[in-house]
């Protein structure tokens, strides 16, 4: 019970709003260290059928959000452990999403505006008015809501990778995003070598929207997975009648993103014999078809990408050391996962966020045990393999909350002997899984090499890596 005094706190109303509309109840978590004023708020808004969490402290808070989803936080703020604008920075870095809203018994003009500028949707002071308090909360649900329909319309419109951020707050990832934003806006030449499933593409789509190219076309390709015999008609074009097959003019992938960004990934794949022709395409800014005479000049800003490094394919004599140096003006090296364990609960949370939205869900949490699990793990596959575990978990059923029952392959992992419900197809998997990350782990992420250990072609271990959540 809360005693009379208390309701001075917060002048409640006896009006309860009843939301009819077709969006979720807001999560919200309470952050405040007076424990009568946390019971006050949690019975009010529940009242009103909000999912309400509350916690005591600003690492309290942190620690929530780390395996829980939350749409929207109340921030005193002046707390025990932290200040109210550092825990609202470091929510913001770690779940942008979440909207925050101020609260304070000592309303100062600074701090508002500095929250604001933190990103905080909006400030109270106490001793807050319950039907105002209703009404923003209302405000925020619609604007999330509003908000979720332009996401799904967009995927729906487009095969573009999302606009959001860079996820992670390691040291790594600030310094990729920092060096990102340093070259954006140049038209030199960006060379991306990571790990399959590292991102590369993201991180090309990232350096075309914070360019001033940003309302030209970015055109994304992957060299190793088009014919080799149809890789210079489709990046240069061709005229009518250049070969038997060519019934019409084609553009060609150059000419196409004029104005804006092509994306080259797995350019380490391009076959030798191709190499001096883009190295011409490169230098002179021209383009000339399959079978014409005639050249067109190209405005582009030209990204590409490999999953391995091209210096030893250069000594090898396998890549042209004066293309390589074109290609890698600048040079970005994003980390696997397995260096920056710590960002795991933040992209799981993203992937939950994501996953909600598209099979229709309401995921909210992740149980302790498996966010465990899912720190153990080395991640071959990187931050794809990762998404592919938590989309297969909502594959599964997972709803509400996600638990190890619901991580077949890492339970597998870490016990095989604890895993006594899984299906022959899901135990398959993981064991083509297991031979193809062996592979490549022991062949440097070479492609080819793996390939030939496994006894495959390489276009077929391409399209196993991508079924497999691995490349």
């Amino acid at each position: 019970m809360v005693s009379g005094k208390l309701l001075t706190l917060l002048k409640v109303s006896r009006t309860v709003l009843i939301d009819t509309s077709p969006m979720n109840p807001l999560r919200i978590l309470i952050i405040d260290d007076d424990e009568q004023v946390r019971q006050l708020l949690e019975q009010s808004l529940r009242i009103d059928q909000y999912d309400v969490v509350s916690v005591e402290s600003g690492r309290a808070a942190l620690r929530a959000i780390e395996t829980s989803i939350f749409d929207a936080a109340l921030i005193d703020i002046n707390l025990g452990d932290m200040t109210g604008l550092g825990i609202l920075e470091a929510i913001k870095g770690r779940d942008s999403d979440i909207d925050a809203v101020m609260m304070t018994g000592s309303p100062d003009v600074d701090t508002a505006v500095q929250a604001l500028r933190l990103g905080a949707y909006d400030y109270l002071t106490k001793p807050l008015v319950l039907e105002a308090l209703r009404h923003l909360l209302k405000r925020i649900a619609e604007k999330r809501y509003l908000r979720s329909e332009v996401v799904s319309l967009r995927s729906r419109l487009t095969d573009a990778p999302p606009i959001g951020e860079i996820i992670g707050q390691s040291v790594l990832v600030q310094q990729l995003r920092e060096l990102i934003a340093k070259v954006a806006d140049t038209d030199s030449s960006v060379l991306i070598e990571g790990e399959s499933g590292t991102g590369k593409e993201l991180i090309a789509y990232a350096l075309h929207r914070l360019s001033s190219r940003i309302e030209g076309p970015f055109v994304a390709v992957n060299c190793a997975a088009i014919p080799a015999e149809l890789l210079e008609s489709e990046l240069f074009g061709h005229v009518k009648g250049a070969f038997s097959s060519a019934t019409s003019e084609s553009r060609g992938l150059f000419r196409s993103a004029e104005g804006g960004t092509l994306f080259l990934d797995e350019i380490g794949d391009l076959p030798l014999s191709l190499q001096p022709k883009l190295l011409r395409v490169v230098q002179e800014m021209e383009v000339r078809p399959v079978g014409s005479t005639q050249t067109h000049p190209l405005n582009i800003r030209l990204v590409t990408a490999t999953n391995r490094h091209l210096k030893p394919a250069v000594h090898a004599g396998k890549f042209r050391e004066d293309l390589y140096f074109r290609l890698n003006v600048v040079r970005i090296e994003p980390p696997p996962l397995r260096k920056i364990k710590e960002d795991i609960p933040q992209l799981v949370m993203h992937f939950v966020r994501k996953l909600n939205r598209r099979f229709g869900r309401r995921v909210q949490s992740v149980t302790p045990e498996a966010m465990s699990l899912l720190l153990k793990y080395d991640y071959p596959g990187n931050v794809r393999e990762l998404e592919n575990i938590i989309e297969r978990a909502f594959a599964l059923g997972a709803n509400l909350v996600i638990a190890i029952a619901d991580l077949p392959s890492l339970h597998n992992f870490e016990n095989a002997s604890a895993v006594t419900l899984r299906t022959p197809m899901l135990v398959m998997e993981d064991l083509q899984r297991d031979l193809v990350s062996e592979a490549m782990r022991t062949n440097g992420n070479d492609k080819l090499a793996a390939a030939k250990a496994l006894g495959r072609s390489e276009r077929t271990l391409y399209r196993r890596l991508k079924v497999l959540g691995l490349g």
